[in-house]
């Protein structure tokens, strides 16, 4: 079926190519919009925490968000000019359109303190929204000698990380490119051959742009999707392409132009379509995570999948076929005799040494993977936007100077207690004066604010008091931030400190607990219990799947058990080894780096993607040593064999995976950075210790056992 479709590329090549121009100009006009509709980092859950959210917004006048202006001045500025320069700020935001609310340093104390001062827009329009505002903003505020106002708040942050992301994805492509660029002559010897495979990948990235752009319609697209989608989709179309061109050349030695093509398509085509369908059923583990970014990126990487396979599968048999034997023009390189290759000599080592090279191979991995026992994870914040953006500066000084360290957003809770009836009768006052009593007597709780605690009422009968018979203009506002009918808002401060697994714990712990009233719990510390509780409930469903289905494809393509069974345990070892030496790096911050804690992401995307690349270069492997097996009967010399046909091929689709996916390393937004150097030292782990030193070890010390299934092992031709 597959060299019929190989024919009919042939013979259609110029109708294929003309269809893909159409395709490239569409899909380009909306790829170039992407980037207006991302918004934000990608966690978001519909859970208890998104409730509360609402309730706090329709009972209590919280705003969907807001934007701080910080003030900063020099010492040298008089405390009148200080003035002067504030009151002329905020005088034409009187008027503000959208603005639900504004709050300068003059109507509130605690304001200001020594050079900076801070006031507050808020909104009822998400942050993701606020661009029109944030455009007029930018555009009133003016600096002053001595004197200067930053723009800052979740809305700011939200637009730099997008401006962050195209910039960091433009400088991976200035590194990676031409990097990869020589990588390919240095595979095929020639320019011609080495170019075509990065046309491929940029086809493929913007075609799939263009068609991510229109997933915006259904589900909010995460900011990081700019920089995850080409990722994946320029190391794997550029791998697709890798493997079609080189099976191509070597069939363009002994075939006319249009029979290369249908061998081509035929047998690296299938590899391909198969490969393709590996990381896609690996990727499709992520759409368990019921979390937006996950979402994203399962369907942005399935679809870069899906396209990168169909574009090496049409696009570029249609273009060899119209290139025919040009492929081979300008060659720089001679190309060598495989059997005399450095592989086949390595290849001989190994086998001469099973034991001591699979025993010096597992003791690499096994150190690697110890610092993975201390892995710290963490939902993206602020963290991620470079440290050099002023609105990431700002924001760090608004909370040190403004915020007391023990009152900061990552150790408060927000509860939201509902009564029957009006919340501040006297019987509810009293159950509710409970809830807060079991509430300061535990040992995380450092204090928690309420109508009592304002107030300085003990307990319910004297709130009473003063709620009746108290001054109203000191009461009145203290009631309108904690109370609105039958429902009592309270915050909790919690003393675990940021990214806790005790707070989370903690907000589990109490959100299941009968307080007698109806409890919603919200804030920073709900939201990442729900985010890591999806995570952690869902992620093995993937990963059932993946490996269910993995060794399922395996088994029925080798008919064998050992061997699908041995390359999921290996990969699980190689990613564990991977995952420790992240940890080394960014976390004990070696290499010149800040430690800081590991993205949530990291490990579920990179565990998702790597797997299946793993499996891509495991089963072209194996396919080899398989293919000489039935040949010569033979293990020891297929493996041989196998090694050395297959690894420059390997090695250099790993060393295009590397240099692309690593490139993310000299970017700024942390995430994106960890997730590239995570995906690159995993392939590189895999296409050195696993596939040079384990692979061939095992293959030896397994013998015949490696093609045992149900009870047989296959017979070499002629046995």
């Amino acid at each position: 079926m597959l060299q019929k479709f190989g024919k009919e590329i042939y013979e259609y090549r110029k109708w294929v190519l003309g269809i893909w121009l159409l395709l490239i100009i569409s899909a380009g006009i909306f790829a170039l919009k992407l980037p207006e509709v991302l918004s934000g980092n990608g966690f978001e859950y519909n859970g208890a925490y998104n409730n509360t959210k609402k309730i706090l917004e329709r009972s209590f006048d919280q705003p969907k968000s807001s934007i701080i202006l910080l003030f900063q001045k020099n010492r040298s500025v008089s405390a009148d000019e200080w003035k002067k320069y504030i009151q002329d700020t905020f005088q034409p935001l009187k008027h503000f359109n959208g603005a639900k609310s504004i709050t300068t340093p003059f109507d509130r104390q605690g304001m200001m303190k020594g050079n900076d001062a801070y006031g507050i827009l808020t909104f009822d329009k998400d942050s993701e929204s606020l661009g029109k505002e944030i455009r007029q903003l930018k555009k009133i505020i003016k600096d002053k000698p001595g004197m200067k106002v930053t723009l800052t708040g979740e809305p700011i942050i939200v637009q730099d990380l997008n401006k962050a992301s195209q910039e960091d994805l433009a400088k991976a492509e200035m590194i990676g490119l031409p990097i990869a660029l020589i990588v390919l002559i240095l595979a095929f010897g020639g320019v011609v051959a080495a170019a075509v495979p990065l046309l491929i990948g940029i086809v493929s990235i913007l075609t799939t742009m263009g068609v991510v752009y229109f997933y915006s319609y259904q589900t909010p697209l995460s900011i990081f999707i700019l920089n995850i989608v080409p990722m994946i989709g320029l190391a794997l179309s550029i791998d697709f392409a890798l493997l079609f061109i080189n099976r191509f050349k070597e069939e363009l030695k002994l075939k006319p132009v249009p029979e290369a093509i249908q061998t081509t398509v035929a047998t690296a085509g299938r590899s391909i379509i198969f490969s393709g369908l590996c990381v896609f059923i690996g990727l499709s583990g992520l759409l368990f995570i019921k979390i937006d970014i996950f979402q994203n990126v399962a369907l942005g990487g399935m679809t870069v999948v899906f396209i990168s396979a169909l574009s090496a599968n049409t696009f570029l048999p249609a273009l060899l076929s119209v290139m025919g034997k040009k492929i081979n023009h300008l060659s720089v390189l001679p190309a060598k005799e495989k059997q005399q290759s450095l592989w086949y000599r390595f290849a001989q080592y190994v086998m001469k040494r099973p034991v001591v090279m699979m025993i010096v191979a597992l003791a690499l991995l096994l150190f690697g993977l110890i610092p993975a026992k201390e892995m710290n994870l963490a939902i993206p914040g602020i963290d991620s936007l470079p440290a050099h953006y002023p609105s990431r500066i700002a924001y760090e000084t608004f909370k040190k100077q403004f915020i007391p360290a023990d009152q900061q957003d990552e150790n408060k809770v927000a509860i939201i207690l509902e009564t029957k009836g009006n919340a501040l009768q006297q019987a509810n006052l009293e159950k509710i004066d409970k809830v807060i009593g079991q509430l300061e007597k535990d040992p995380l709780v450092h204090k928690v604010n309420s109508p009592f605690s304002v107030t300085g009422a003990r307990n319910a009968a004297q709130l009473m008091q003063i709620v009746q018979y108290g001054d109203k203009q000191k009461t009145a506002p203290v009631l309108a931030a904690f109370v609105k009918d039958n429902k009592m808002r309270l915050e909790v401060f919690l003393t675990t400190g940021k990214n806790s697994a005790k707070a989370r714990e903690w907000i589990r712990d109490w959100s299941a607990r009968d307080l007698g009233l109806k409890a919603s719990f919200g804030g920073q510390i709900k939201f990442q219990q729900e985010i890591f509780d999806e995570i952690f409930t869902k992620a093995p469903y993937g990963l059932l799947l993946i490996f269910l289905s993995t060794f399922l494809i395996l088994m029925l393509a080798f008919r064998s058990l050992l061997i699908p069974l041995k390359a999921i345990l290996m990969n699980i070892l190689s990613l564990s080894c991977t995952f420790g030496v992240v940890v080394w790096i960014f976390q004990q911050g070696h290499f010149g780096l800040k430690p800081v804690d590991i993205a949530l992401i990291l490990p579920v995307f990179v565990f998702s993607l790597v797997f299946g690349l793993s499996m891509d270069y495991e089963v072209f492997l194996i396919s080899r040593i398989q293919e000489f097996y039935e040949k010569t009967g033979d293990n020891s010399l297929a493996t041989v064999k196998g090694l050395t046909y297959t690894s420059k091929i390997i090695t250099s689709a790993a060393a295009i995976m590397i240099v692309v996916t690593g490139a993310f390393a000299f970017t700024g937004v942390m995430p994106i950075k960890q997730l590239g150097v995570g995906i690159a030292i995993a392939i590189f782990i895999d296409a050195t210790i696993v596939r040079m030193v384990l692979v061939p070890a095992l293959m030896k010390l397994l013998g015949d056992w490696n093609w045992w299934f149900f009870g047989a092992k296959k017979k070499a031709v002629g046995q």
